[in-house]
């Protein structure tokens, strides 16, 4: 007999692996230390018309599959109407066999909203008129999703030049114990040759009172900017580290590549590495300074439709995972602040599995201090975002490192319902960490495994962070 889909002990296959869920993972909080919600919105309590909008606006992984099925784009972000657009993903979904995307569209319906029917085209009408209902209701706004998440923490994803006006309202209200932390994201900074580089370091400038005329002005604005985020309440910082860059420069050279730069001149490609290198090295000493933790997040290849990048612009699903190598680059860059004593706390990701091994062994290189799990090799991202993904992540670390200090699961995300993610993650990790104990490969001790599940699911990524 098949088991009932999705039951109470979905993807848990052994006893061990539904004791540890229920008794130890299930009900824990969550902090989610990476994340792209919209601070806005939680300040503001958004609340929502209707299911598409709660459901299928900004989610790009569900615009995906969506394009994948032949659904034209004015219903996956164009000018259809939201029920045509809620129509087209039901219709999508039941092609969705083995995609997390499956899983993740039941969860969120079942937790928040209480719908168990599956979802495809025959079910549609009834979920869509069931959900709408409530979100007419009271408790279903963003805060409610969050709350009933049993979220602790949430940090945002913000750029150098913001004014965090809706962080510091959130600050000074009582009324919403959760803490909403901005994360420091300079990528701007570090892309000369991108188009409007010149045009943001005028934005930046103007946040942070330097008038940026040279390099030791960026330099000064970047650190006014730091020093604003972190009495803001920030603690960790963010780079997406497409590929890794390295080259040796000096104080001048890089200094000279920006006074190009902010000409609008393109730099070379060495050249580049060499600014980006130098302003990495700068910002992670900032970090050092602050005892904030240093996340890049590495590998991806970004915007590759160049005709729907005109059109919708950035984040519209149209990214992948990048190949070539990054484990020279990583070595030195992270060694370059080893060697002064200024290597911060730093999580590593990687968006192609590939490199699973290399980051995992990387982390190795530069632990110690005292501090545990001092460098964390960050879990499945993106596209690995899933069930195998998980899994392989998860082995690797525990092949070459020690799972037992592994900070756990993050969103990722700009949508609230996305906290079942990490009932999905638990999981998995639950059945992963019982089968190790059902086969023999580890002590059936339910005191130490609980401890370690814990530990994964909350317990580690509370204590590496200082959140407070």
């Amino acid at each position: 007999m098949p088991r009932p889909f999705m039951d109470d002990n979905f993807l848990l296959t052994n006893p061990t692996a539904e004791r540890l869920f229920h008794d130890c993972a299930r009900d824990l909080p969550i902090i989610d230390y990476h994340c792209h919600l919209n601070p806005k919105e939680i300040y503001e309590n958004k609340t929502y018309r209707n299911l598409t909008e709660v459901w299928l606006y900004g989610d790009h992984y569900k615009w995906r599959v969506m394009r994948a099925c032949g659904v034209e784009e004015r219903y996956v972000t164009g000018d259809a109407d939201d029920y045509e657009k809620f129509l087209a993903y039901a219709r999508t979904l039941p092609m969705a066999i083995g995609n997390p995307l499956y899983h993740w569209s039941h969860l969120e319906l079942r937790r928040f909203f209480g719908v168990d029917e599956l979802i495809n085209e025959k079910n549609a009408p009834a979920i869509w008129e069931k959900v709408n209902a409530k979100l007419q209701g009271p408790g279903f706004a963003a805060r409610d999703f969050i709350i009933k998440s049993k979220v602790e923490v949430i940090c945002t994803t913000d750029d150098p030049a913001d004014s965090l006006e809706y962080h510091l309202k959130l600050r000074e209200d009582r009324n919403f114990g959760v803490k909403v932390i901005p994360s420091f994201r300079p990528d701007k900074a570090l892309e000369p040759n991108r188009p409007g580089f010149a045009e943001w370091i005028g934005k930046l400038g103007q946040a942070s009172g330097v008038r940026i005329e040279n390099y030791d002005d960026l330099l000064a604005a970047l650190a006014e900017r730091v020093k604003f985020f972190h009495e803001a309440g920030c603690r960790v910082s963010d780079h997406a580290l497409d590929e890794v860059p390295y080259a040796d420069a000096t104080h001048a050279e890089a200094a000279a590549i920006f006074a190009r730069a902010l000409k609008g001149e393109r730099v070379g490609g060495e050249e580049e590495q060499k600014y980006k290198t130098h302003t990495l090295v700068f910002l992670g000493r900032l970090y050092a300074e602050r005892g904030w933790v240093m996340q890049y997040h590495m590998g991806a290849l970004r915007n590759s439709n160049s005709r729907k990048f005109a059109s919708l612009g950035p984040d519209s699903g149209y990214d992948s995972m990048r190949d070539g190598v990054i484990a020279r680059n990583l070595a030195r860059l992270l060694d370059a602040l080893e060697k002064e004593n200024a290597l911060p706390k730093t999580v590593l990701y990687t968006l192609n599995p590939a490199q699973n091994h290399v980051v995992a062994s990387m982390t190795g290189n530069f632990q110690g201090g005292g501090v545990p799990g001092k460098i964390q090799f960050g879990p499945a991202w993106w596209f690995n975002d899933t069930k195998e993904g998980m899994i392989a992540q998860m082995k690797t670390l525990a092949d070459v490192g020690v799972f037992g200090r592994f900070i756990g699961m993050l969103t990722d995300s700009r949508s609230f319902l996305s906290y079942v993610r990490h009932e999905y993650f638990r999981r998995i990790l639950c059945n992963l960490v019982g089968e190790w104990a059902e086969n023999g490969e580890f002590p059936a001790d339910m005191e130490l495994l609980g401890t370690i599940v814990r530990n994964v699911s909350y317990g580690n990524a509370k204590a590496y962070f200082p959140f407070g």
